[in-house]
């Protein structure tokens, strides 16, 4: 929705009008009065000009920063107003971990490569890059004339500091695992190497070399993920807290963050600055901080937001059924799954946990429940990444999960068995889950669907993101809702997160013959092996069932019609990089 300045509600030529009819009357009498006097006095001449000035001031419209007079064309500003959902936990990229976060780091910051609108990767910070016959030297070289939102020049040095201060062990950075890519990167990160000894080095201002330490067929794409965003060496050196206020965050994106009110909402207006800012059409974005998305949604349908995601189940279920032209299916490359802990008795026998995958009906949930075209999972790889043969890497997996009540009464008795747990046992138990309708309604699903088929009963307990993130991680569920969006676009960026030791391994899961197939083809350009060895690691994990998928996800969003340009990249939330609003 346009903003304009507050006089332009009512517009300013009534205004101009009083005020010609009272200038006439007063210069009529000022008049008078000075033929009268102004031989009298030199003095009195220069007060009817001062009178004069005063009343000219006055009668002058202003714009809305209390400038000078503005058409209304000119002070007309283009802010797209939506919702984040939940209040960021960091806008440091080196700190992010969700998409609470990353949705406003990836219009804030930008890597080397950045997504285009048809999902291709393309220069961004860098203008292109070679890679060197051992395969693993890669030489980047930067635009021109790309700067900081507070004037700086970016360089490549920005880069080295970034990446190496994300390895840094004593930031703790949970996705510092994204750059063990790097020669040295593990090593740093775990106490077992220097900083010096990472493979990412500046050569000049525009010049940045990157060593890996094994081939990567998918590193430049790693290159657009927001933990390889620079960071602003100078401005992060002089001030530790300088990405938790708008007044001191400085970034290198298409926009910048210029209102933060913390738990309220996130402002961000045009970057001047990027060397793109051509092609950018929006003054800003305006981001409300909202965890309930039926209070979202009743904003949206009152005209109070020009975009929305996620919806409630129930409306994109009504907007299906209507065929509402404001609905989009977005493409999602993600898993809907549950974390089972496996450090918690009786989760930790694998009968109980694939009883719990067994005896739940994946089709009614997508049907009944979730209604947004998500499909039943069938391992925890989603459809939308191809193998080496060129064929859809989820069909040469197989399906790998079932529904088979049957099976899964007689596991989980022989699992009571193994364990000495009853099945009241359960009730102490509880369904972890961040506070959003949707993951309500699936999370009583799946109870009932437990109650049903297995005679047990837990607890529902929903929590902030936040808390349920820091939750997983310490350890402190039994049984949790989560999700995961591919960081890239190859299925590694799913079976990599359940090698021992995983940053995001909540489930505790580890198996040394998973460990070795995933490590051996993260560590091999040859896409036989890679995707071979990936097919065998997925079956492991799912004999073993540390995690239960529920669907694949898609991300509908709704739109207003005079929304245009928004893309949404497979693996990441809608991007308003080049979006406009024409009404």
């Amino acid at each position: 929705m346009r903003v304009r300045a507050t006089y332009m509600r009512y517009g300013y030529k009534p205004l101009l009008h009083v005020c010609k009819i009272i200038f006439g009357a007063l210069y009529t009498k000022i008049k008078k009065w000075g033929d009268e006097l102004m031989k009298k006095s030199l003095a009195f001449v220069i007060a009817i000009l001062f009178v004069l000035s005063i009343v000219i001031t006055a009668c002058t419209p202003k714009d809305a920063s209390g400038g000078e007079p503005a058409s209304e064309a000119a002070s007309e500003l283009k802010i797209l107003r939506t919702n984040n959902l939940n209040e960021p936990g960091s806008l440091d990229p080196a700190l992010a971990q969700g998409t609470h976060d990353s949705w406003v780091l990836d219009h804030v910051f930008e890597g080397l490569y950045k997504k285009a609108p048809d999902g291709s990767i393309v220069p961004g910070m860098a203008k292109e890059y070679s890679l060197a016959d051992d395969e693993v030297t890669y030489t980047f070289v930067l635009r021109d004339g790309i700067t900081w939102s507070n004037g700086d020049p970016v360089t490549a040095y920005d880069f080295e500091f970034a990446w190496k201060r994300a390895l840094d062990p004593e930031l703790a950075a949970d996705y510092a695992f994204q750059l063990y890519y790097l020669k040295g990167g593990e090593a740093y990160n775990t106490g077992q190497g220097s900083a010096d000894d990472v493979g990412v080095k500046a050569l000049d201002d525009k010049t940045l070399e990157v060593v890996l330490e094994t081939p990567t067929a998918y590193f430049i794409e790693l290159t657009s993920f927001y933990t390889y965003y620079p960071v602003n060496k100078k401005v992060v050196e002089s001030n530790p807290d300088w990405a938790k206020s708008a007044d001191t965050h400085v970034s290198n994106g298409p926009f910048k963050l210029t209102g933060w009110e913390h738990n309220a909402k996130i402002t961000l207006s045009k970057n001047d600055n990027y060397y793109d800012a051509s092609l950018v059409k929006l003054d800003g974005i305006e981001l409300a901080i909202i965890a309930d998305e039926n209070t979202a949604w009743q904003r949206y349908l009152g005209g109070e937001f020009d975009f929305l995601t996620p919806l409630p189940q129930a409306v994109v279920a009504q907007l299906k059924a209507e065929g509402n032209p404001e609905l989009v299916i977005g493409g999602e490359l993600a898993t809907y799954y549950y974390n089972l802990n496996t450090k918690v008795k009786p989760f930790d026998n694998v009968k109980i946990r694939k009883a719990l995958s067994l005896t739940l009906d994946r089709q009614v949930i997508v049907d009944k429940i979730a209604q947004g075209g998500q499909l039943p999972a069938e391992g925890v790889v989603p459809f939308g990444m191809l193998d080496e043969n060129g064929r859809e890497y989820r069909e040469g997996a197989g399906k790998l999960v079932e529904y088979n009540v049957e099976e899964g009464k007689k596991l989980f008795a022989e699992g009571l068995a193994e364990t000495g747990f009853k099945v009241e046992d359960f009730s102490k138990f509880s369904i972890l889950y961040n506070t959003l309708e949707a993951h309500k309604k699936i999370a009583q699903a799946i109870q009932e669907m437990w109650r049903t088929n297995l005679g047990i009963e837990l607890q529902l307990e929903n929590v902030d993101f936040q808390v349920k993130l820091d939750r997983e991680k310490a350890g402190d569920y039994y049984v949790s809702r989560a999700g995961w969006i591919g960081d890239y676009v190859d299925p590694m960026t799913f079976m990599d997160l359940w090698l021992t030791d995983g940053a995001f391994n909540d489930a505790e899961f580890s198996n040394a013959e998973y460990d070795r197939l995933v490590l051996e083809a993260k560590s091999t350009t040859d896409q036989k092996v890679r995707m071979e060895n990936m097919r065998k690691a997925e079956k492991i994990l799912m004999d073993n069932m540390p995690v239960i998928p529920i669907y694949f996800y898609t991300q509908p969003y709704a739109q207003k019609p005079y929304v245009t340009g928004v893309f949404k990249p497979l693996n990441r939330y809608p991007y308003f990089i080049y979006a406009d609003m024409n009404k």
